[in-house]
């Protein structure tokens, strides 16, 4: 072959050549645009759905994976979804399943009787403090025992005090010089009256200073004895503890009357009042019943519990009651006509009462009520629901929990009556 034939073979070739790279590379444009467009477009969409989990629905993720709880395969949830809506949508299976049942409402008779559990506890009006009125050792104690019952002027404690002892000394020296010397010079009857009065504000009492006047001498011990009556509920000191000035030395508790307190929740104030006669009944004493009345409601409720506190003042004849044990406070309820509902349609935390009523078949929408006299069997609706309404009596909590997976908040949030 000639020269000028190799050249025209070779200068078709190159074309060839750059021909196929040109279209490879074009080719490689258009994949590489084309997957840029399709990850726009995702991204786009992924805009308008998270991921969560179904078995915890707080989770809150912008692209698919895994829980990081407890590691099933997050589904996508769509945004658009009304997360402020009340209501939610459940087909026939998930009824099915779910076992929901709604039932028409209506007015019942509700009333008779409010029980309500409670505690006996000490009278705190009739708590005392016995104390010492001057410093010094305690050497002997009359009483030793959490619970020994002490009577009013019984034997306390003996008290090695120098103070005390000076003092008593000074009263008898006082009534020496005025016996002997009279009150010619100095007025030795006001000087016996001042070292009377100290030896009074120490808490020694007229029967041990006239044994003073009439012995004329001073022991080294000086008895004390109580100022008040009860059972000693706390003994702050032991034989040979030094006691200083005001000091206590035993707290005593008379357990005279008792109070019986019970917890009440805020829906069921509306059902007593202060003042109101109620009955306590002791189920450890063969349910024996003690009439009293209503004498505090706490004006503070707890806003964590919505719970409230009254107290009952009781009668405790010979000292059968003991606090700690468990009373219940029955508090009679005029019998009115209101709707009612079983306890399981009303679902009650810290924000308030709810129920779920059906809308139409599937459909069910959250609401909030206002709730009044509780018992075992049903619970008063004073507002938030009228006669035909139709709630779920039966699967309420299942709601609550489908709606939290659906729009993965709460339904009560930002709820207000």
């Amino acid at each position: 072959m000639s020269k000028k034939y190799f050249n025209k073979y070779f200068q078709q070739r190159n074309n060839i050549v750059v021909f196929i790279l040109c279209g490879t590379l074009l080719t490689v444009f258009l994949l590489a645009s084309c997957k840029e467009q399709k990850q726009r477009t995702v991204t786009s969409a992924n805009k308008d759905v998270y991921y969560t989990c179904s078995m915890h629905p707080q989770v809150h993720e912008e692209h698919p994976g895994d829980c990081p709880i407890c590691g099933m395969k997050l589904i996508a949830v769509s945004k658009k979804s009304n997360s402020a809506s009340t209501q939610i949508h459940l087909n026939a299976e998930q009824i099915t399943l779910g076992n929901i049942q709604a039932d028409t409402v209506g007015k019942g008779i509700i009333g008779d009787k409010l029980v309500l559990t409670g505690t006996l506890n000490f009278n705190q009006n009739e708590l005392s403090s016995v104390t010492a009125r001057v410093e010094g050792r305690v050497d002997r104690l009359y009483f030793k025992n959490v619970g020994d019952y002490v009577q009013k002027g019984d034997k306390l404690y003996d008290l090695y005090s120098e103070q005390l002892n000076n003092a008593k000394q000074e009263y008898i020296n006082a009534l020496q010089q005025q016996n002997s010397m009279g009150n010619s010079l100095i007025n030795y009857g006001a000087l016996v009256e001042s070292a009377k009065n100290k030896l009074l504000l120490w808490g020694i009492t007229n029967a041990q200073i006239n044994q003073l006047a009439q012995s004329k001498q001073s022991s080294t011990h000086t008895t004390f004895n109580s100022t008040e009556t009860g059972y000693i509920t706390s003994l702050n000191i032991k034989e040979g503890d030094y006691v200083m000035e005001g000091g206590s030395v035993v707290e005593l508790a008379n357990l005279s009357t008792l109070w019986a307190e019970a917890q009440v929740y805020t829906t069921q104030m509306s059902s007593i009042r202060e003042h109101e006669k109620v009955s306590v009944q002791i189920p450890g004493i063969n349910n024996q019943t003690i009439n009293g009345t209503i004498d505090f409601i706490n004006p503070e409720i707890n806003p964590d519990t919505r719970i409230n506190l009254v107290r009952v003042t009781i009668q405790n004849k010979n000292n059968q009651l003991h606090p700690g044990m468990p009373v219940y406070i029955i508090a009679d309820n005029q019998q009115h006509n209101s709707i009612t509902l079983p306890p399981d349609a009303v679902l009650t935390d810290s924000k308030g009462s709810t129920v779920w009523v059906q809308t139409k078949p599937g459909d069910y929408e959250i609401r909030m009520v206002q709730t009044g006299i509780t018992n075992n069997n049903e619970i008063e609706i004073t507002s938030g629901l009228a006669a035909g309404d139709v709630v779920v009596t039966s699967g309420a909590y299942l709601l609550n929990s489908e709606y939290i997976f659906q729009h993965g908040s709460d339904p009560m949030a930002g709820m207000k009556m």
